[in-house]
């Protein structure tokens, strides 16, 4: 038998390969590890008391604010004593008033003094554990046996394997939206292509199985951290009861559905669309059949689309309803502005893969096929661009969150990314080109065509009598048929320049689906700044009074409201006091007791308690306030509605 020997180009692009594959691995690994559990969208903005406070008596209750909406449950927050002794009494308090997300746990009463440990643990509403802990003491520090909790929700080998299970979601969803989508509006002789076939059942059997993985895991992931949990029924059926349970268990059904769009493509598709062409290629007197048979395969191409676009649309707002599109700033636009975003990455990066397999795989294909896709890609690059600037407004909000947060830095990377990718498709564009300039009178393909007609002829084969000596001719046969394959698709230096083009759009894409999928773990530019301004304190202004408005719940009756407080000069030196208090409705709230203190903490100064007079329903002053140094002073106001239900907001102010 004839060896043919392989060209230096493509051994040399042998060797690349596996380079390749190693860069790639390489920075999905870093980026899989930036992607920690850390990393969650909903944030502590404030709690009563605070991180590290020392407060005079023992609080009536804990209470925690967050920068969005979060799922609790009645063990969520655990307040421990310095012996590790539960002191609360594990009913959950929901605060949430309008734009204020808090709450809280009541503790028991006669609490001795020392150092007492709050540990909490949640659900984000766009599907992401958080928790943390911190410390407070009451009358005065004291040593505790309590260790603050190391590890975050979400991380350990199970916050692992689900973070596998996104990204390999995100990639199966990609390619095989984007494939169904290459063959039904750029190539449909491609539905009768075997590698095509093979490479969108693969990202079915992907998608299907990374969402299985993340439905039986999601108990664990937001919760202990063990595997075992995984077969926790009423866990799951807990699971089942929240929106990511619900979303998982959608994207399944679609999935059912998308089975059958996958069977109906390749079967039915693929079989009226071989007849077509070979119907196309008989005598005149098969001209009525032959459009007859094209209207048939227009026709279930026209039910294919509809059908097809309607399930991955359904597939994409799986996401979009249950992840940081669903909550923040507009929702109601951001939901179908990420459907519209994922479909368009699935539509250029799936599409590019497709073509990158045909381009490899099947020898032929028609130029007027890279061209639809290039169409195809461009009007994806166009929705990508007006979604994408939209999302980064909503989600980062400022320049200074743009550059200042780990989201913003994330998006910078993908733009950069996304413009690398425009640059290498216009090269992908200029081989397409070339390969349009056909000689006049050669057929329109990608590479030169078997000879089918002759190999089809019969020939006279031997068979010999031993099987082994049989399937030796037979592997020979098969390996000669690929090599001739391969020099038909390496016979055309213009599909080669494409195709290693493609190649490198195909490396820089799975870069870019691995930060995309970073960012979609990654707390939002807004929320960051917002959570790591919490105790960031209101700039004094000369000759301005310093004026901040704090929300409160004390828990009871009518204990919902706000507390406006107005210090004025808001300098070194006297300055004159007045509060209000107002209901959720923003009436005068008329109240039993307000009391405010100062503290400097930098100089240990304080507190310094004050009491101010009532002036009016709703309205207290005081005048005189002395406040003898400049610096950060931290503002502590009492709010008593009742008897029994009270609770202190603060807020850092500078003084100079």
């Amino acid at each position: 038998m004839t060896a043919i020997a392989p060209s230096p180009a493509r051994v040399r692009a042998a060797a690349l390969l596996p380079r390749l594959a190693l860069v790639l691995a390489a920075l999905l690994a870093a980026l899989f590890t930036a992607a920690g559990p850390a990393t969650a969208h909903a944030a502590l903005t404030a709690s009563d008391p605070k991180e590290g406070a020392v407060v005079a008596t023992a609080p009536a209750q804990v209470t925690l604010s967050f920068s969005e909406q979060v799922a609790m449950g009645d063990d969520s927050i655990r307040v421990m004593d310095p012996q590790g002794r539960r002191v609360d009494t594990g009913e959950l308090r929901d605060m949430c008033s309008g734009s204020t997300i808090r709450y809280g746990t009541a503790l028991h009463s006669g609490l001795p003094d020392g150092t007492y440990t709050v540990a909490w643990q949640a659900v984000s509403a766009d599907s992401h554990p958080v928790s943390g802990a911190f410390t407070f003491s009451i009358g005065a520090p004291s040593a505790t046996s309590v260790a603050l909790p190391t590890g975050q929700a979400g991380g350990g080998p199970v916050g692992i394997v689900y973070g596998i299970a996104r990204y390999a979601a995100y990639a199966g969803f990609t390619v095989l939206v984007g494939g169904a989508a290459f063959i039904l509006l750029c190539w449909r002789r491609g539905a009768a292509q075997r590698p095509l076939q093979k490479l969108v059942v693969r990202a079915w059997v992907t998608l299907t199985a990374a969402t299985l993985a993340m439905l039986v895991l999601r108990n664990p992931y937001t919760g202990s951290g063990r595997f075992a949990d995984a077969l926790d029924l009423d866990g799951l059926k807990a699971v089942l009861e929240t929106k990511p349970g619900a979303s998982l268990i959608s994207r399944l059904l679609l999935l059912g559905a998308a089975a059958l769009f996958i069977a109906v493509l390749f079967g039915a598709f693929a079989r009226r669309t071989a007849e077509t062409g070979d119907i196309g290629k008989g005598k005149n007197g098969e001209k009525d059949k032959g459009q007859a048979a094209d209207k048939e395969a227009n026709d279930l191409l026209f039910g294919l689309g509809i059908g097809g676009a309607v399930v991955a649309g359904g597939i994409a707002a799986t996401w979009s309803l249950s992840e940081h599109a669903s909550t923040g700033v507009q929702p109601g636009i951001a939901m179908p502005a990420d459907i519209l975003h994922l479909l368009a990455v699935a539509a250029w990066l799936g599409g590019l893969t497709a073509l990158l397999v045909a381009l490899r795989k099947v020898p032929g294909i028609e130029r007027e096929a890279v061209q639809r896709f290039s169409r195809v890609a461009f009007v994806s690059v166009l929705v990508l661009t007006v979604t994408g600037i939209y999302q980064s407004w909503r989600q980062v909000g400022s320049w200074s969150a743009l550059t200042g947060t780990s989201y913003g830095q994330l998006l910078l990377l993908k733009v950069g990314l996304v413009a690398a990718l425009v640059g290498i498709a216009y090269v992908s564009r200029s081989w397409t080109a070339r390969l349009t300039d056909a000689p006049a009178g050669k057929p329109a393909k990608v590479g030169r065509q078997r000879d089918v007609s002759r190999e089809t002829q019969p020939a006279a084969v031997t068979v010999p009598d031993d099987p082994k000596r049989a399937a030796q001719l037979a592997r020979q046969r098969a390996a000669r048929e690929n090599a001739r394959e391969k020099q038909v698709r390496d016979a055309d230096p213009n599909r080669a320049g494409l195709r290693r083009s493609v190649l490198a759009e195909a490396g820089v894409a799975v870069v870019l689906l691995a930060v995309t999928t970073v960012l979609t773990s990654t707390e939002p530019g807004r929320t960051a700044e917002q959570a790591s301004g919490r105790d960031s304190a209101a700039t004094a202004v000369p000759n301005r009074a310093i004026k901040i408005t704090l929300p409160f719940d004390t828990g009871g009756e009518n204990g919902k409201g706000s507390v406006r407080v107005e210090l004025d000069p808001g300098r070194v030196g006297a300055n004159s006091l007045h509060v209000w208090v107002d209901d959720p409705e923003g009436k005068p709230l008329d109240i039993p007791e307000i009391k405010v203190a100062f503290t400097l903490p930098a100089k240990d100064i304080g507190p310094l308690p004050l009491i101010p007079e009532r002036a009016a329903p709703g309205h207290w002053s005081a005048s005189g306030v002395q406040l003898p140094l400049a610096g950060e002073w931290r503002i502590d106001v009492s709010v008593r509605t009742s008897d029994i239900d009270q609770t202190t907001v603060q807020k850092n102010v500078k003084i100079g």
